[in-house]
């Protein structure tokens, strides 16, 4: 054979049209034409996107955030630790549908009140003066003085009093007297029994007699969750935590 010669082999016959896969044109309509967006300087409206980072807050919002990061970053002493220990949903339920019985009266109802004892004066039936109901009693200064003279049966005070510094003490007042105590949460929930805004801490000081078991019962779960256990409570620091720029690996 000359050199340079190649032998001529068999050409391999092509596949089968079967067992070809038929790839199916897409029917494009020549009606619609493709318009891509361009997202330049100038160009086509930007899509809408979350702009959260850049609002500027209110005061209060930012404050209340500042706030509960500096409660996670620093170690919170027991006596500030202790609020963040709300009373159980169960027992709260039971606790402010008894206190919604003792709510004092509006300034509405003192006018009538009022109205239809000058009236009886007026018609000459004689002056009698309404008996006091059992109400509860509102105000941090007002609670306060019912557990020194030790009048208060119970005392609820709210979980995110601003400053806290207001109730602070209150909580070990109220062991030392001997009066049980519990933590709620909602200053705002306090408040709308008092027919206030906020409120930082209520007290039962009387009840009446149908209701003295519901209270009692009411006030020995209270007195396991908080009053008995105080020297658990004053031993436990709150947990702080590390922000995310710690554990960051590119730091």
């Amino acid at each position: 054979m000359p050199k340079g010669k190649k032998a001529k082999g068999k050409k391999v016959a092509p596949a089968p049209s079967v067992a070809r896969k038929h790839e199916a044109k897409k029917v494009v309509n020549p009606l619609f034409e493709k318009r891509p967006k361009n997202f330049g300087i100038g160009q086509d409206i930007q899509p809408k996107r979350d702009l959260t980072r850049f609002v500027k807050w209110p005061r209060y919002i930012r404050l209340q955030r500042q706030r509960s990061i500096l409660y996670k970053r620093l170690k919170v002493p027991p006596a500030i630790n202790l609020f963040t220990q709300a009373l159980d949903r169960q027992t709260a339920t039971q606790l402010f549908k008894l206190a919604h019985k003792y709510r004092p009266e509006t300034k509405q109802e003192k006018k009538q009140r009022l109205l239809a004892r000058a009236e009886q004066k007026a018609a000459g039936k004689g002056d009698t003066p309404t008996k006091r109901p059992p109400v509860l009693r509102a105000g941090v200064n007002t609670v306060t003085s019912l557990v020194e003279s030790k009048k208060a049966q119970l005392v609820i005070i709210a979980h995110d009093v601003d400053p806290i510094e207001l109730v602070v003490f209150l909580p070990a007042l109220c062991r030392k007297m001997g009066v049980p105590y519990c933590i709620v949460k909602g200053r705002a929930r306090l408040g709308r029994l008092v027919h206030r805004k906020t409120c930082t801490s209520v007290a039962f000081t009387q009840t009446n007699p149908e209701d003295k078991g519901a209270l009692a019962k009411l006030v020995e779960a209270i007195k396991t969750n908080y009053n008995d256990r105080y020297e658990e409570i004053r031993r436990h620091w709150g947990r702080w935590y590390h922000g995310p720029q710690i554990h960051s690996p590119h730091l």
